[in-house]
């Protein structure tokens, strides 16, 4: 009998046990998003690209980039590159680059990024618009 009542106050804990474990997140759950799609032509432009978490829309703090690239593959212009750098946040979830949009058309900024506390790589390449 006391194998019983083992078995059915082990029963009884499972469902209690499956509700606190929370949800894992996958990288697929987080994107970048250019705060602005177009930017004036020039050099010194400054791009502000959020991270989102996606399942809640919230911004995501404390990433580490590791990766980023911006060149003109919009426009067929894919070794058409510029220097960026990675300028100092102002809130947190947003990160900003310093670059030079040296001609109008289209640009691509792709950016690598490693999220605290998940495993996997984000990859985004995010297109945007340097207008005269």
């Amino acid at each position: 009998m006391t194998i019983i009542r083992i078995l059915r106050a082990l029963a009884a804990a499972l469902p209690i046990a499956a509700v606190a474990v929370p949800a894992l997140a996958d990288i697929k759950d987080y994107e970048f998003r250019l705060a602005q799609n177009e930017l004036k032509q020039g050099n010194g432009v400054v791009v502000t690209v959020q991270l989102i978490d996606k399942r809640s829309g919230k911004p995501v703090p404390d990433a580490v980039i590791f990766a980023q690239r911006i060149d003109m593959a919009p426009d067929g212009m894919e070794m058409m590159a510029s220097p960026i750098e990675v300028m100092p946040s102002t809130e947190p979830g947003t990160y900003r680059f310093k670059t030079n949009l040296t001609m109008a058309g289209g640009w691509r900024l792709s950016l690598g990024a490693k999220i605290q506390g998940e495993t996997g790589t984000l990859e985004n390449k995010l297109t945007l618009k340097a207008v005269p």
